[in-house]
């Protein structure tokens, strides 16, 4: 890839061309233009010319796509993305995990746009595969310490008033293989185990108050549906906080990937603990340490001691443009943009640094600014074939800042898989190509 090109744009080109073709006709001035493309003399007209060639559909050509009618309505009853954005899809890390059926893939953060991620696009991540639930035979179970132990079916459940609320999810292994040092040479794989959308569904204390909870009750058991019966211990006090139960995502049903027809949503927390599938909340009086609260999900410190229910997801963030997915192409005018997010509350501020965190300047917040959902940040500048360390650091209205890499690894030292929230670092070379790197 080359700097400071010489070549004149084809915007350039076709205002030349244009600004020569004034007062003729429209039929001279097409043929004119025509003429003065294919002879446009040097490199960039060889290479303008060669582009036009190889396209009848360029201006000042007609393109195919005007000259006949196209599909009717219902030719797609759901619709789908264009064909050319096939490209734009999750993926995940083959040697991560030996099934499918328990294993995860990433968002493309850099293909998308706003906060919203489309559901086809949304992180997965199972522990069993996905099963498929017949919702006229799927319940809801509330028990254990509580005054009215109640089954509900999903017609009961979506008798009661609803709330839509704008939330990101994100595994606490997001990032967790960049904890001993860069590997993944791509945005998708160092941060796309996160998403945010509109979730719909009933606040769960609202079903609480339906069966009534006794003074003894502390902790709720969720429990999942699929072969794995995924569960995790989740303490009252975020039950009657904001969690969800949540039968919609982004205007739809749930999608079986995402826990149709019922899934549980704990808002900024540990997406694990956002059951899929829900089949089942229990009210004890103290969690119950299961598998995924002992073996999993817990972060093994310096001194041997395991950090145990890390349930918020730390402040955050990553630059989306430019990264290794959407090098500098070309001089001149670019927005740098990413997104922060914090399970605290609200981003309150963004800085960007383009040295490596030695100097950095304020980025502007665009948008939607919600509490635990994605926020998208922004700064336009200019960038001349200057190499860059870039990197982005978020700060949530809690005063949390997000920390260094080097901060991060003093408090919990290099062994831990989750919550890797550091800062983190996009190298730009004078070519415009973009390499993941780690600055201790």
């Amino acid at each position: 890839m080359s700097k400071n090109t010489k070549v004149p744009s084809t915007r350039e080109l076709m205002a030349q061309l244009a600004k020569e073709s004034e007062g003729l006709s429209i039929t001279d001035r097409r043929d004119f233009l025509r003429k003065g493309i294919l002879a446009a003399g040097g490199v960039a007209g060889t290479v303008f010319a060669s582009k036009a060639a190889a396209s009848s559909n360029l201006p000042p050509m007609e393109p195919t796509w005007g000259k006949m009618l196209g599909h009717g309505v219902v030719e797609y009853p759901y619709g789908q993305p264009s064909k050319y954005e096939s490209h734009v899809v999750r993926r995940t890390v083959p040697w991560l995990t030996a099934e499918s059926i328990s294993s995860i893939s990433m968002s493309p953060l850099h293909d998308l746009k706003g906060i919203i991620t489309p559901n086809g696009l949304v992180f997965e991540r199972y522990h069993a595969g996905v099963p498929q639930i017949d919702p006229e035979e799927h319940r809801l179970m509330i028990h254990g310490l509580v005054e009215r132990p109640i089954i509900f079916t999903m017609e009961d459940l979506m008798r009661f008033p609803s709330v839509s609320e704008i939330k990101f999810i994100e595994c606490p292994a997001n990032g967790g293989m960049e904890w001993k040092g860069a590997q993944m040479e791509a945005l998708q794989f160092t941060h796309g185990m996160l998403s945010c959308c509109e979730w719909t569904g009933v606040p769960l204390r609202v079903l609480l108050d339906e069966v009534g909870i006794k003074p003894e009750g502390k902790w709720i058991l969720a429990e999942g549906a699929d072969g794995a019966h995924m569960s995790r211990s989740i303490p009252l006090e975020k039950a009657l906080d904001d969690t969800l139960v949540v039968y919609a995502q982004n205007g739809e049903m749930l999608r079986p990937e995402q826990g149709y027809p019922l899934r549980l949503l704990n808002p900024g927390w540990e997406g694990n603990t956002s059951i899929k599938w829900l089949r089942r909340l229990e009210v004890g009086d103290k969690p119950w340490y299961h598998r995924e609260e002992t073996s999993k999900y817990t972060d093994l410190m310096p001194d041997g001691r395991a950090r145990k229910f890390s349930f918020v997801q730390e402040t955050n963030s990553v630059i989306t443009n430019p990264c290794p997915e959407n090098p500098i192409k070309n001089s001149g005018l670019i927005e740098i943009e990413g997104l922060a997010w914090s399970g605290r509350g609200r981003i309150k501020q963004v800085d960007i640094s383009f040295d490596g965190g030695v100097s950095w300047v304020p980025a502007n917040l665009k948008g939607l600014v919600l509490s635990k959902s994605l926020t998208r940040f922004s700064l336009v500048t200019k960038w001349n074939g200057q190499p860059w360390l870039l990197q982005s650091r978020a700060i949530d209205e809690t005063g949390y800042v997000q920390p260094t890499l080097k901060q991060l690894r003093e408090a919990r030292g290099g062994n831990s898989i989750y919550h890797k929230n550091s800062i983190h670092t996009w190298k730009v070379a004078n070519n415009g190509e973009v390499t993941n790197v780690q600055i201790s």
